[in-house]
């Protein structure tokens, strides 16, 4: 049987709590996060305690609860042994407290420190996104939003569209508020979102989608990709585009022109997203062929991907928004601003979970923290247009 060697359990000696306590707290938390599994034997109570350098009462005492519990069960010269699974009840409690305590002792920090709440949220939601995209190592597999259709239920909400931080934020907000119902968010790219809201298979797309003959952002691709579906129009923001570099932009970039140098690398977003339709029209406006751009085929699904390789040094410079430099520590060469619009056709528009999401939408809460994100312009953030007629 194994003996746990590599779980260190720590105390602190100036906390309120007891010693015993913080030990079978500690033990329950490993067991929580996996770090102990069943089957694997505690340290002897001596060893234990001679470790922590407390009385080995304290840890028996620790044990002793432990065992009332049914966390571990003692055996007679086979040592203390974990029993509970890390989906227990009771186990769950624990690890909800112990993050709860983590957050609430961080945002203490900040908030005493001078940070306001939406600036908190702003930081978390960016970092969140950050990790969510490492995890995912860059790679958006597309294939489950593609065979499931969206479901009709009141319950289901299925958002496919272009990556997009205040997005996420939106999102996350939502499924804070409704922890039960099934929330997806799919980044496809603009072309995707419209695709899948014109099969079915979407209940709303993100995008913006630049026309190069009108100049126009998202509605002449609604009249080409979704004819005589009446639909409502909600603007999330404006977002800066630009360049996004490595700290101190060492290559020294200044512009687009720069994109074609022979010694500078390119990472690029997928095609279908629409900040790889506005990549494509700059270049033809400024006359610089995609030939002559070192890595404009290497292509990744998202903002954060864009800079996260740039911040690797696998690139560089890459096309995206202000807010994915600033969360990965990156310069930004702003360019130009564009509008971001969520597309949902009328049938939907009234669901709960739709307005729901659109009254956190519209909220001067949620507005502050996408100021506070970096990159955004929220002064037309909520506003509602149904197309193809008049304002809702």
């Amino acid at each position: 049987m194994q003996v746990i060697q590599d779980y260190r359990i720590q105390i602190d000696n100036t906390a309120p709590m007891p010693i015993f306590k913080q030990v079978s707290e500690r033990i329950k938390q490993g067991i929580a996060s996996t770090h102990l599994k069943p089957g694997q034997r505690l340290p002897p109570i001596r060893r234990l305690a001679q470790s922590l350098g407390v009385n080995p009462g304290t840890v028996a005492r620790a044990y002793l609860e432990l065992e009332r519990e049914k966390v571990v069960v003692s055996r007679r010269g086979g040592g203390t042994v974990v029993v509970a699974q890390a989906n227990d009840a009771m186990i769950h409690r624990v690890r909800a407290q112990h993050l709860s305590q983590l957050v609430n002792n961080h945002i203490l920090e900040a908030l005493s420190l001078g940070y306001a709440p939406e600036e908190l949220e702003a930081e978390f939601s960016l970092h969140l996104s950050r990790w969510r995209e490492e995890r995912k190592s860059g790679n958006v597999s597309t294939s489950q939003w593609q065979k499931k259709p969206a479901a009709a239920k009141a319950d289901t909400l299925v958002i496919v569209g272009s990556h997009d931080l205040a997005l996420d934020l939106l999102v996350s907000k939502l499924k804070a508020l409704h922890p039960g119902a099934d929330i997806e968010l799919n980044a496809a790219g603009s072309l995707g979102g419209l695709i899948a809201l014109q099969e079915g298979r979407a209940d709303m797309a993100g995008i913006h989608l630049l026309d190069k003959e009108t100049g126009e952002y998202n509605y002449p691709y609604l009249k080409h990709l979704l004819p005589e579906r009446e639909l409502v129009v909600v603007q999330l923001a404006y977002r800066i585009q630009g360049l996004i570099v490595a700290s101190g932009n060492p290559r020294n970039i200044r512009d687009l022109n720069d994109l074609g140098h022979p010694c500078i690398s390119f990472v690029n977003r997928q095609k279908g997203s629409g900040t790889r339709v506005l990549l494509d029209l700059e270049l033809r406006k400024h006359g610089i062929p995609t030939s002559r751009i070192k890595g404009y085929s290497r292509e990744v699904s998202t903002h954060l991907a864009v800079a996260m390789s740039i911040a690797r040094g696998e690139a560089d410079v890459g096309l995206g928004i202000q807010a994915a430099a600033a969360a990965n520590g990156l310069d930004f060469i702003p360019l130009l601003k564009e509008r971001y619009d969520l597309i949902i056709p009328a049938e939907k528009f009234q669901r709960g979970l739709t307005q729901s999401l659109l009254g956190i939408v519209t909220s001067r809460e949620f507005k502050l923290t996408v100021e506070n994100i970096g990159g955004y312009d929220v002064s037309q953030t909520g506003s509602m247009t149904r197309y193809p007629y008049n304002k809702v």
